[in-house]
């Protein structure tokens, strides 16, 4: 079903993606750069639904990462626009560790990263401001 002009853009985008051994560092956990990949593509997806416009990181900040993630692991990545600004977007990540097995889930890696809107032209475009949460 379309959705309707009125509604508001969609803000969390989630994907989930699982732990190779090409994505393992010496120690058979995930990369960090891995990490990172995953997490900046998931908030391109949340950027990118939210404006309807093609968007670029500016800038990741505060990755914290809490556990590791084992080969093996399946992750779970949720992105979620939190603020606008006139053509940027803040969008926060947190990665989740699942256990295949036991499903035992974990937070394992959480950031934040701006992204900016661009127009045909590649020149910054504005967004949609942000509807005020209905809390």
């Amino acid at each position: 079903m379309p959705r309707s002009e009125a509604a508001s853009p969609p803000t969390e985008a989630r994907m989930t993606e699982i732990v190779f051994p090409d994505h393992t560092n010496h120690l058979g956990t995930l990369f960090g750069g891995q990490a990172l990949a995953w997490m900046d593509k998931a908030a391109f997806v949340a950027a990118s639904r939210y404006a309807r416009s093609t968007v670029v990181t500016a800038r990741s900040e505060q990755i914290d990462f809490h556990v590791a993630v084992p080969k093996g692991a399946l992750v779970e990545l949720v992105a979620r626009v939190v603020a606008t600004g006139r053509s940027s977007l803040q969008v926060e990540v947190d990665m989740h560790r699942e256990d295949l097995m036991t499903g035992d889930t974990q937070l394992a890696t959480r950031g934040r990263f701006t992204m900016v809107a661009l127009d045909m032209h590649g020149q910054p475009t504005p967004v949609p401001a942000l509807a005020p949460s209905g809390d």
